[in-house]
């Protein structure tokens, strides 16, 4: 399977983005998949998380509800609505999936299987 990120950029604070993430190869295979971030010189964080078939989502504590998961299923597709962006906000954002429904793991890195290469996403003041 592999992941493909993009829609970062460069962005002012208050704009709204829409990131997307192809999902190709065996896709059959997907049970969960989730979004992470990381800001630089910080670990990688995880923001929001989805069981592929099902479609229920799930967020990080830590964020407010600026932040919307989602998938179009027929496009093997996974988006990240961020809108009111912050500075804070700026980082490199992955998207990842897993063979395993994440019942209890969506937050974990290391209970995905594959991953992007990271989409940057920098909000200016």
């Amino acid at each position: 399977v592999q992941l493909q990120a993009y829609g970062g950029g460069l962005v002012q604070a208050g704009d709204s983005l829409r990131l997307s993430c192809v999902l190709s190869g065996r896709t059959l295979s997907i049970r969960s998949t989730g979004w992470f971030r990381q800001v630089q010189g910080k670990e990688r964080e995880f923001v929001a998380g989805l069981f592929w078939h099902e479609g229920r989502a799930e967020y990080a504590d830590s964020l407010t509800d600026r932040f919307t998961i989602s998938r179009d299923f027929a496009k093997n597709t996974l988006y990240l609505q961020i809108i009111s962006l912050e500075p804070e906000d700026t980082a490199v954002y992955y998207c990842a999936a897993s063979r395993f429904i994440l019942n209890d793991g969506l937050g974990i890195e290391s209970m995905y299987d594959y991953w992007g290469q990271g989409t940057q996403v920098t909000v200016s003041s």
